[in-house]
This record gives C-alpha cells, structure tokens and sequence, in this order.
C-alpha cells in the first residue's frame, strides 16, 4: 500500500493505493468510500481483494484529511468534488466502486456531477431520508439523537443513534413514546464527554441525509449503478431508504449479507460478514464485466 496526499486550495486529502497502478491485469482500480468513516473501515474488505487495485480514502476534515475551507458540514456534492479529483490524480480514467452509507451518497452525487468517472457503482445503504415515506418523523427521530448528543455527550448520543437506526419499520408514535435509552444498556458512559463535534451524531452530516438524488441525472449517466441493502438491516432507516433510493432508479435493491456494517470485521466492534458480503460484491461487479 502507498499513501497519498491531494492538495488544492480548499483541502488536503490523504488517499491509499492497495496494489499497483495501473493494475497488473488492467482491470479498474475499486475505489472503496464512506462518510463519515474513513479509510480505516475498509480494511478488512480490501484485504478480501487482493487480485484488485483498490483504492480508499479520508473525506475532508475526518481522518487523516484536513480541510481549510473554514467550514465543518460535511457535503455529499462537497466531497463527490474531492472523489472526482482523486480519480483525476490517478491517472488511470474510470473506476468501479462500492460506497456505503454516507460514502452511498457522495457516490450518487459525484455520478450525477461526474458521469464518466464510474462505470460500475455499488451504493449501500445511502442514508437518505428524503426518499422516505415518512421522511418527516425520520428527521424528527434524528433530530432526537442530535439533541441528546447536545445535552449528554458521546454517550447519551450513541445510545440515542443506536436506538433510532435499529429501529424496526417506519417511526410512529410508539417510538417517540419511548423513554430516552440509557447509554449504560450498551456499554457507554453516562458521564458527558464534553465533545459537541462528532461528525456522526451533530448537524454536521445533515447534508448527507437531507440529499435528495438527481434521479434524471443519474438515469441519463453511463454509470451502472446497483443500491444494495443488508438482508439483516432492510426494516432500519438505512435499510428502507436504499429499498425507496432503488424504487426511485426504477429498479430493485440488491441484496447483500449482514447489516449496515456487513462487510467490516473488528474495525469499530460489530462485525458482519465480510467473506460472504465481499463474495457478493465481487459477483455483482462480475455481472457488468
């Protein structure tokens, strides 16, 4: 693995190459995105890739990647224009990719923007709750996790987050009958940590869920473009919305094994399956060939 670094006026973006350039048997490089996550939950999925050149990278401001633009909300267009220089800086044209969750939606913007840079997208779980039936009580129970971060730290607001997004169907009533979770059922703190400015549970990411797709744009693209969802997380938010984001490309979700962090292994605590979700992927970028 080399690791490099993109500058330009607004940001500094650290991205790995996982393999030669260009590939040894002239296949695309498999660009592997997500958001807020960076490089380092790829891991476990590069390595079941080790015939590929695979490529993945920390979005502006997380990880090792260091933005001076001045702002702290994190852009799905905003960093499809990131992605869309590194594929530039590669110098080896088209990729093929898989992005996953807020990676799902950069991804879907920079085909929208950036139709020639992808020929194959793999869009899992994009978190988008525009595309929800009941999008107004999906940003109300998100809104509920961003208030109890604001009031209680990193614990009250993971248990808050863990709450809404293994929640079962759309958000009724039922849901904001319950009493607020209790950090402390899931192995956290109650104690407030003090931080404020995680990217993950702040209104720094609400570009990400409020995106709605340029349907016609990315219909009119070149781009091949799969919506995958967990078999185990098709009832959650994410679940439903890449259900509803494929209804709205006219076409079915795709099935994947596991959950929303399928094809992690130990990287952040609750792995899925990533032999069986990466033996899938491989299948679906297979089809295209």
């Amino acid at each position: 693995m080399t690791t490099h670094k993109l500058v330009t006026t607004e940001a500094e973006i650290v991205y790995d190459v996982h393999g030669p350039l260009p590939a040894a048997d002239g296949r695309r490089p498999l660009f592997m995105i997500g958001q807020p996550m960076d490089a380092s939950g790829f891991t476990t999925l590069a390595s079941h890739f080790p015939d590929r050149t695979v490529i993945t990278y920390d979005p502006r401001g997380l990880g090792r990647s260091i933005r001076k633009d001045g702002r702290v909300d994190n852009s799905p267009t905003v960093q499809a224009a990131d992605v869309h220089a590194v594929i530039r800086a590669l110098g080896v044209g088209q990729v093929e990719m898989f992005a996953s969750s807020g990676g799902a939606v950069t991804a879907l913007a920079l085909v929208a923007a950036h139709p020639d840079d992808v020929t194959t997208l793999v869009a899992h779980e994009p978190p988008l709750i525009t595309v929800l039936p009941d999008a107004q009580a999906a940003e109300r129970a998100l809104a509920g996790v961003r208030d109890a971060y604001q009031a209680g730290g990193s614990g009250a607001g993971m248990a808050a987050f863990i709450a809404m997004t293994s929640w079962p169907g759309e958000f009724t009533d039922d849901y904001f009958a319950r009493p607020a979770p209790d950090p402390a059922e899931f192995g956290m703190t109650t104690q407030d940590d003090g931080t404020r400015d995680d990217p993950l549970l702040s209104d720094r990411s609400s570009p990400v869920s409020s995106y709605r797709p340029d349907c016609d744009a990315l219909a009119a693209a070149p781009t091949r473009i799969v919506i995958a969802v967990g078999e185990e997380s098709m009832a959650t938010l994410t679940g439903r919305a890449a259900v509803a984001t494929a209804e709205l490309l006219g076409q079915r979700a795709t099935v994947f094994p596991s959950h929303h962090g399928g094809f992690m292994g130990g990287e952040f605590g609750y792995p899925g399956q990533p032999e069986a979700f990466a033996s899938k992927l491989r299948d679906v970028l297979r089809e295209d060939k």
